[in-house]
């Protein structure tokens, strides 16, 4: 769900400046402890928020940010979190020499995603040998929360 071909998005966040801005999060979380402090102070205030403005309004409901909060209070669990895009940048995958997806892919893409550009989607699928490429117009980042039932339907058909 949302997530491009690594080689599409690695070529995109290089090239194209409409991507870089939306990527700009990647940057500032390869701060020591500023992210942290940022994010987790207040009762994980920040991450809230980072997750309500990339949403809609009933993206999330409160008992969601209540199980949140009981991941991100756990110790380690915020720079954990934040060290998967530190080494994204200092340790990024060797891309194979064949980057084909060989196995049957379902993409589900929410085209209102603050994060990743909708024209990654496209380029995506076509690396895969088996792939399907499912849009909803209305649905942001969180695809899976803003569609649930609609998502959960074509995974259990995809799956089948």
């Amino acid at each position: 769900m949302a997530v491009p071909h690594p080689k599409v998005m690695a070529d995109t966040v290089r090239r194209d400046p409409r991507q870089m801005l939306k990527s700009w999060y990647i940057g500032f979380f390869q701060l020591p402890w500023i992210p942290e402090a940022a994010l987790g102070s207040n009762n994980a205030a920040g991450l809230e928020r980072l997750l309500r403005n990339s949403g809609h309004a009933h993206t999330f409901e409160p008992a969601d940010f209540a199980e949140y909060r009981k991941a991100w209070s756990q110790p380690g669990a915020l720079t954990g979190m934040l060290n998967w895009y530190r080494a994204i940048l200092r340790h990024p995958p060797e891309m194979p020499e064949g980057p084909r997806i060989r196995i049957p892919t379902l993409m589900i893409w929410g085209v209102q995603d603050v994060a990743l550009a909708r024209w990654t989607a496209r380029p995506s699928i076509d690396y895969c040998d088996n792939g399907q490429l499912i849009f909803f117009e209305d649905a942001t980042h969180w695809v899976q929360h803003d569609r649930a039932a609609d998502a959960s339907v074509l995974l259990i058909e995809f799956f089948k």
